[in-house]
């Protein structure tokens, strides 16, 4: 009996394992074979390289951008989903109750009747909207006909065609993401109501005139502020997508290179996630190739190159977000919304609009009725363009062209970076800008009830910080401060110079630039701001009654040369004490909670350097100690102490061991994250990893007083040309092609990846036609 009971188990487990293969089989992505789609003129040919990038041959641009809307949706059909969703408020349909604030907000932001009111306005005879159609048609073919992701299987979903709606919606989230204001400007007013004006002297607020910036050379209520930053902060924390966080890009110019031709370096600072952000694909037909990158759901890449230019992008953190008080007499216009929810009821819910946008107290459940807030964004305020924008800059044929395509886009704004074989090396400030006529400090909540606050002088795309074949042979951008605007330093939300003073330091004095160089550059986790700081910390703290581990601790940051590598001390030390240092100096005034959202926002970055280097500062006092008034001494003292106490606790008293790889990890994280059952499956990492939020390899992480960083942003891929070689361009992205969990292509450049590694972009015609996979394409025969 027992010998029969083994073996009907053995047959249902020989079963069930026969069974899961042949689902795992056909859950893959088809990189090989033939397969038909409708609406096809001629036959295509698709070969993927070994690291699962599609090289479309077709005979004309239409059966190519259908072609890869196919090829697209099935490596990412999931990531697509999830961000066609999130402006559309519909994440509560897939993962309930959970996400109904974050639906609130982005249906509250208006992106979709955006989106409407951009699409009626589209002019459908234009290549780029019929090129689009093409890609959706794809993109729809394969929804019908090809496999479901596993995800969808998982979460019970029925797969839906796409529409041009859904393509501005991702462009409407991006633009969103970009955005600093809702973090800060409540923030900010917050602390002018709280503590007075003279704790926002100190405040790294104005613009620095000193601080590196990149030049232009043209061609001719108190707690409702508070309330506002932590309920934006909670939504964007729980939201399932990634966001847009910064950048570095360089471009330089062929006298400061060895073979005397431009080399063009750009990565994109993202949200890590799993699937990765990118997708690259290179499209050839008889009249165009590119190899480019694109987001989900977007037919024409951000990114790309080809053998005449190449163009990349990073955020130019201008503000383009402003709140205003609302007075009592304003008359709006009211949109109704509805929510539907997995397992619960339906939310519905009225959103007032006046004159200067949407009323958030009517979509951030934490804020009272009582004083209305509008946010006026200039994204919803204009009409959308970013699929001629992007049609634009992936079709020019000169600079000239090129120019004129990127002045399209109003929102996001954008730096973006131009070289080309050519030797023409250029930036361009993109977004539209403008100035007030009555100077108001956009940064806090403005007066919405006299006018005065609302005059805007909108500025010609001319007048946009730009620099082209500038005299000093580079280009460069590290979302830092942009040179004068309509004879301004516009204002905004930028990061401090530590990128770019680091940019500049290496590429200055140098005038042979070669791959190899920009490589180790882009890979680069070397501080020269740090190095200024440490001196001032030594010298400021107390060398009265410090431990032995004390002492160590001082020996091993004054030899430290700002380097965040994995096998070093200091930046475990470092990042603790400034953690440290920043709570004792702002979070007894600030609150614990205003203390985290302050953390949540550029402004603590900038405020580094500048308390460090402050002798005198309203902020240094603890106020919570009566009778005693304390000075930047005592403040960074009681830091060190603490930092050092801490560590001893955490990794033991021997200091050597205090590596920073014990500290800093990555994680790729799928939705799926959260289910302890799954997240081991779907997630990429962990991972030791270098580098900090102020270095050229930019890793970005919550600073916290526990001392371990969860790595959740960093470069979103690493692109280099040089047009002297422009076959053998290089790049990386930080996980892998696919995001499909089957695919071989899933997680294959990870290791690379985190080893400042490279891979080769293809553009030689027989090398890529010696790949393995190859996929034929036919139209479907009448």
């Amino acid at each position: 009996m027992l010998k029969k009971f083994s073996k009907v188990l053995l047959i249902l487990v020989v079963l069930i394992a026969i069974g899961f293969w042949i689902f795992v089989q056909n859950s893959k992505p088809k990189y090989s074979g033939e397969l038909q789609l409708n609406n096809l003129y001629d036959q295509v040919t698709i070969y993927y390289d070994d690291v699962g990038v599609p090289h479309i041959y077709a005979q004309n641009q239409h059966d190519a951008y259908l072609s890869l809307g196919y090829v697209h949706a099935q490596d990412r059909l999931w990531q697509m989903e999830l961000l066609r969703r999130i402006s559309a408020g519909r994440l509560s349909e897939i993962f309930g109750e959970e996400m109904i604030k974050t639906d609130k907000l982005f249906l509250g932001l208006g992106i979709e009747e955006a989106a409407k009111r951009s699409i009626k306005k589209l002019d459908t005879t234009l290549q780029s909207y019929k090129l689009t159609q093409a890609y959706l048609e794809g993109i729809n073919q394969f929804v019908e006909n090809g496999t479901t992701p596993v995800e969808f299987r998982l979460l019970g979903i029925n797969k839906e065609k796409y529409s041009i709606k859904d393509i501005y919606n991702v462009a409407g989230y991006m633009a969103f993401s970009f955005a600093q204001a809702h973090k800060t400007d409540p923030l900010l007013t917050n602390i002018k109501a709280e503590l007075g004006e003279p704790y926002l002297r100190d405040l790294d607020i104005s613009i620095n005139s000193k601080a590196t910036r990149i030049y232009n050379y043209p061609r001719k209520n108190k707690r409702l502020a508070s309330d506002i930053s932590k309920s934006v902060n909670e939504i964007l924390d729980r939201t399932p997508t990634p966001l847009f966080i910064g950048s570095n890009s360089w471009v330089i110019g062929p006298k400061k290179t060895k073979n005397k031709k431009v080399i063009f370096a750009n990565d994109p600072h993202i949200q890590f996630s799993q699937p990765a952000v990118w997708y690259q694909s290179h499209l050839i037909t008889p009249d165009y190739e590119l190899y480019g990158f694109n987001l989900g759901l977007t037919p024409f890449p951000l990114l790309g190159h080809n053998r005449k230019y190449a163009y990349g992008l990073t955020m130019f953190e201008n503000d383009d977000i402003d709140f205003y008080k609302e007075g009592e007499d304003q008359e709006y216009t009211t949109r109704k919304e509805t929510i539907m929810v997995k397992d619960g009821d339906d939310v519905n819910f009225e959103i007032r609009e006046g004159k200067h946008g949407p009323i958030m107290n009517d979509f951030l459940d934490i804020l009272d009725s009582d004083t209305p807030i509008a946010v006026d964004w200039v994204y919803t305020k204009l009409d959308a363009n970013l699929i001629n924008f992007s049609y634009e800059i992936s079709h020019a044929k000169t600079l000239s062209q090129f120019k004129s395509g990127i002045a399209n886009l109003h929102a996001p704004g954008l730096n973006v970076m131009y070289g080309d074989a050519e030797n023409n090396i250029a930036w361009f400030a993109v977004g539209k800008l403008y100035t007030r006529s009555n100077n108001a400090n956009s940064k806090f909540i403005l007066d919405g009830t006299n006018g005065k606050d609302d005059q805007l002088n909108y500025l010609s795309f001319s007048q946009n910080p730009q620099a082209i074949n500038p005299p000093w042979n580079y280009v460069y951008s590290a979302n830092n401060q942009p040179d004068s605007i309509a004879g301004v330093l516009y204002p905004g939300y930028y990061v401090p110079e530590d990128r770019a003073k680091r940019i500049v330091e290496i590429i200055r004095p140098k005038n042979d630039f070669t791959v190899e160089d920009i490589q180790v550059m882009i890979n680069d986790v070397e501080s020269s701001v740090v190095q200024d700081l440490i001196p001032i910390i030594i010298e400021n703290i107390s060398k009265v009654n410090l431990s032995m581990i004390e002492k160590k601790a001082i020996e091993i940051l004054q030899a430290w040369e700002g380097k965040f590598k994995t096998d070093e001390i200091a930046p475990t030390i470092y990042i603790k004490f400034i953690y440290h240092l920043l709570h004792n100096t702002f979070a007894d005034e600030m609150g614990e909670e205003g203390f985290q959202q302050f953390l949540k926002t550029h402004l603590y970055k900038r405020q580094i350097a500048k308390q460090i280097k402050l002798g005198r500062s309203i902020w240094w006092d603890d106020v919570k100690t009566k009778d005693i008034k304390e000075l930047k001494d005592e403040i960074i003292t009681r830091s060190f102490h603490q930092t050092i106490t801490e560590l001893e606790n955490q990794f033991g008293d021997h200091p050597e061991k205090w590596t920073w790889d014990k500290a800093l990890t990555v994680t790729h994280k799928h939705v799926f994250d959260k289910v302890s059952l799954l997240k081991n499956f779907f997630n990429v990492g962990p991972f030791e990893t270098n580098g900090t939020f102020a270095v050229l390899n930019n890793q970005g992480f919550l600073i916290n007083g526990n001392g371990i960083y969860n790595v959740d942003s960093g470069p979103s891929t690493r692109r280099i040309i040089d047009f002297s070689d422009v076959e053998n361009g290089v790049t990386i992205i930080p996980t892998g092609q696919s995001g499909n969990v089957f695919s071989k292509h899933y997680k294959n450049q990870s290791k690379k990846y985190l080893e400042g590694e490279f891979v080769k972009m293809m553009l030689n015609k027989e090398e890529i036609q010696r790949s393995e996979d190859k996929l034929v394409i036919e139209p479907v025969k009448e």
